[in-house]
């Protein structure tokens, strides 16, 4: 029942290639159905199968340029010559509204959403060594030695980064490090600031 008085959390999960971020974020927003992802907007053509408003929003160039100067986006980048980015205001109402916000993004993406989702809290999913890394890479067998050096170089800069976030989970087991995921959602769910109308309704008890 006090369910209804949890405002909406967002978690923010960044790893290097390689790392299995990809299978824990599905997995916990099959998990729990109370994820919501807000729809980004990109500058890229749709791809066959894809809708506009569905799967993305599609805009010109010259139209994301014009919204982000206007801070229209919680966070963007640019992807292999496409811009893409997340609805700032579509966030925020889909937290108001109780929902939660799971956002699988590199560490440029969520260095801009700790300005813009200042409530939001931040985990580095990390390899348990660099041969480890290497291995589980070499082992997608679509990786070259030139793709491969590329990747580690950018593993190296984002765990340069690692120090600001909220949570760090090395994933060494895919389980042990899915249920430590989920409990750092849960942890930061019974947090106060996700409460903190229902303390309101309860004081209001009181005087009445």
């Amino acid at each position: 029942m006090t369910e209804r008085f949890r405002a909406g959390v967002a978690l923010v999960l960044c790893a290097p290639s390689g790392t299995g971020k990809t299978t824990l974020v599905r997995r916990l927003a099959h998990e729990f159905p109370r994820f919501a992802f807000s729809i980004s907007c990109t500058t890229r053509s749709p791809r066959p199968g894809e809708v506009d408003g569905r799967d993305y929003l599609f805009l010109s160039r010259e139209k994301f340029v014009a919204l982000r100067e206007q801070g229209h986006f919680a966070e963007w980048a640019e992807v292999h010559g496409n811009l893409y980015g997340t609805p700032l205001l579509a966030a925020r109402e889909l937290l108001a509204a109780g929902r939660d916000l799971l956002f699988d993004i590199d560490v440029q993406g969520a260095a801009q959403l700790k300005n813009t989702l200042p409530q939001a809290k931040f985990v580095f999913l990390l390899p348990p060594s660099l041969a480890e890394l290497k291995a589980r890479l070499r082992g997608r067998g679509s990786e070259t030695e030139e793709s491969l050096a590329r990747r580690l170089e950018n593993a190296k800069k984002e765990l340069a980064q690692a120090s600001w976030f909220d949570f760090w989970i090395i994933n060494d087991d895919l389980e042990l490090a899915y249920q430590e995921l989920v409990a750092v959602y849960r942890a930061i769910s019974l947090a106060p600031g996700a409460r903190s109308d229902f303390v309101t309704l309860l004081l209001q008890e009181w005087s009445s």
